[in-house]
């Protein structure tokens, strides 16, 4: 190894130490511990090694219905995340002289406490004995039944949760597809103008290809942090998610390790290790696609 090589290491050591004990450490750990049966923190000790762990996971309610949440707010938002961020953009794009205003604006929301956002929601959409609320108050003026959206019906709360968790993302995704969009050459646009070009082929034949590889890192990202949710819940649901049957797997883990019912890091272990195969998998897909559809 010459000393160019040697350099390089040593610069990289601060780094590899970090990913070491702060990631590959804890990984190892709590894979180790997902095959534990009994395990007990008090003592460390455990009465034997096998899949019972993943057995009770698998046959649990509660985990059952933050699996069927989680892959509910995944497929609903990422998508409709991305495409509303994407026409926000485009829009953004073609009204220069106020771009920076709107860019503000709309960025507001990602800088502004998630609990925050989340009573802001409640205040709008739960119905109590003395009031309404704001939502429900413009269904009754088009002569529909209120709706408690907090604490009613499971679609009702769905809706919600899902409406609340695109509004939190949606100005990380707009920034990122505004400064995209700024950084695809004019040139390409003026000469599909001189071929006469539509505005619809031109966004689908250059605009989306040259931005393809933002829109690919928005939905990989969007996919890893829609299945890591958890205080968007707690902020509109409390937490006692499993009561109100809005936890995500996420929320399992934590209730498995410190909730009124926990203690049980083996199954927390086992949870959590299904939660990392599932968004390893959904990544691993991602990729393979992204050869054929993303131009770099």
């Amino acid at each position: 190894m010459d000393n160019q090589n040697r350099k390089a290491w040593l610069y990289l050591l601060p780094a590899l130490i970090f990913i070491a004990v702060f990631l590959a450490y804890p990984l190892i750990d709590v894979f180790i511990y997902s095959f534990e049966e009994n395990y007990t923190s008090a003592s460390q000790t455990y009465t034997g090694v096998g899949f019972h762990n993943y057995s009770y996971i698998l046959h649990d309610a509660d985990f059952l219905q933050a699996l069927k949440n989680t892959f509910i707010l995944v497929v609903i938002t990422v998508p409709l995340s991305t495409g509303l961020a994407l026409l926000i953009s485009l829009g953004l794009s073609s009204i220069k002289a106020v771009r920076h205003l709107f860019q503000t604006i709309y960025f507001l929301p990602y800088v502004t406490n998630t609990l925050a956002v989340g009573l802001v929601f409640m205040i709008l959409f739960q119905k109590t004995d003395s009031q309404e609320g704001l939502v429900n108050a413009l269904l009754n003026m088009f002569g529909m039944s209120s709706i408690d959206f907090i604490s009613g019906p499971y679609w009702a709360k769905m809706f919600v949760l899902c409406v609340y968790t695109v509004w939190v993302v949606l100005p990380f995704k707009i920034l990122i597809l505004t400064s995209a969009l700024a950084s695809v050459k004019q040139d390409y646009y003026n000469a599909a103008k001189l071929d006469g070009a539509s505005s619809f082929r031109i966004c689908r034949k250059i605009t989306l290809p040259m931005i393809s590889p933002m829109m690919f890192y928005l939905i990989i990202t969007g996919f890893i942090g829609a299945f890591k949710a958890y205080s968007d819940a707690v902020a509109l649901f409390g937490t006692d998610l499993n009561s109100a049957e809005m936890n995500t797997i996420v929320g399992y883990v934590y209730d498995k390790l410190y909730s009124d019912g926990g203690g049980y890091p083996s199954y927390a272990s086992a949870a959590a290790i299904i939660l990392f195969v599932i968004v390893l998998t959904i990544t691993c897909i991602n990729l393979i696609v992204s050869k054929k559809h993303v131009h770099y």
